[in-house]
């Protein structure tokens, strides 16, 4: 069974800066996709960036210039600098990885991370 393990949540000030971190128990290379989704309260989980085998990048409309997901093959881990953070960042960050889906499609993806709590003060 594949583990995905988030790190790097935490609180931070408007205009901030956050590195969250994914580790995966399997080689990252198997999976047709990983990324980000977050889930603020009370909203529906949304995809925020995702990688494919391939490294074709995809960032959601309200990230694109402000977060960079990368990946460390050697390491299995994906991860997701988050800058000029803003109040509405604040969610739920879950790590996901997909052996079916390069879109990252929620409905396929087979792994999940924990979670990881970003929290932004204005």
């Amino acid at each position: 069974q594949v583990q995905l393990v988030e790190s790097g949540g935490g609180l931070v000030q408007a205009g901030g800066s956050l590195r969250l971190s994914c580790a995966a128990s399997a080689t990252i290379f198997r999976f047709n996709a990983m990324g980000w989704y977050q889930q603020a309260p009370g909203k529906q989980r949304e995809l925020v960036a995702g990688i494919t085998r391939g490294g074709i990048i995809n960032y959601a409309d309200s990230v694109k210039g402000r977060f960079t997901i990368s990946r460390s093959i050697a390491k299995n881990t994906v991860f997701l600098q988050m800058n000029s953070l803003k109040p509405e960042d604040t969610a739920v960050y879950y790590c996901a990885a997909s052996d079916a889906s390069p879109e990252l499609a929620a409905s396929l993806v087979e792994y999940w991370g924990q979670g990881t709590l970003v929290t932004v003060s204005s």
